[in-house]
């Protein structure tokens, strides 16, 4: 059976989709990354666990049209140093520990150093956007028969504006309002955008090949990305064009 294409129609007043190859200031790519266009599905519907075997299919994002002009914006922005750890985060939220705080502030009685837990950091950021969002459901090995059911479900959840959690562009910060749309009655004209070579872009941050679980290393995926008539095409996972870690060649 065929997946059927999911379509959505996402806008949002901010977004940055930051290049993993700056370090320190973070400067958007002109067009929302797959990775990103992902993220947005699976916070509308998806069922992640924590067994592998469990792991019922994936997202693959197909198209990304963008239907406003691409326009940057400069902001300055305080972000903390530390990363939450997820594992403190689920023994906090199942009662087994006190949660752990990360400290943005504070005076060396509280902290221990002088040394701030935050940093002002430049963001080049994009103003005003909007896509086109278009996805496929891939069931993992043994849900195949599963298909419909979970197209249709998902289908209802995004038609009601459900979530697991507010999808966002890129930071938490920059929420994503999403529309169900019908491939066939999607005619909002594209942006007038001159046809662009995007250079290698980020395709994702995890390894799509096989069923994860949020304890998952980072296994960061490249495509060369281009922007023509005002979308850009997406190849698929398992393409020779997307280049992965530990692959020869790459």
């Amino acid at each position: 059976m065929r997946p059927n294409p999911q379509v959505l129609d996402v806008c949002g007043e901010f977004a940055c989709f930051s290049r993993p190859e700056l370090k320190v200031e973070r400067f958007s790519y002109p067009v929302i990354t797959p990775s990103a266009a992902r993220g947005i599905f699976d916070a509308i519907y998806s069922k992640p666990n924590k067994d592998p075997t469990q792991a019922q299919f994936r997202w693959q994002v197909t198209q990304i049209e963008v239907l406003k002009p691409i326009t940057y914006i400069t902001l300055r922005r305080n972000e903390v140093k530390d990363v939450a750890n997820v594992a403190a985060i689920e023994r906090w939220a199942t009662g087994k520990a006190e949660p752990e705080p990360i400290w943005a502030d504070g005076d060396r009685d509280l902290l221990g150093t002088d040394e701030k837990g935050r940093t002002q950091r430049q963001t080049m950021a994009l103003k005003d956007v909007r896509y086109r969002l278009h996805a496929e459901i891939r069931p993992w090995l043994g849900h195949a028969h599963k298909l419909a059911s979970l197209e249709a479900q998902f289908r209802r959840r995004a038609a009601q504006g459900k979530c697991f959690h507010q999808p966002y562009f890129g930071c938490r910060e920059f929420p994503a309002y999403f529309e169900l749309v019908d491939e066939e009655e999607a005619d909002e004209p594209r942006a007038e955008i001159p046809d662009q070579d995007l250079g290698f872009m980020l395709y994702d941050v995890f390894d799509l090949s096989r069923p994860g679980t949020p304890y998952d290393a980072p296994s960061i995926s490249l495509f060369k990305a281009r922007l023509q008539n005002g979308a850009l095409d997406v190849p698929e996972y398992e393409s020779p064009e997307v280049l992965k870690p530990g692959k020869e060649g790459n």
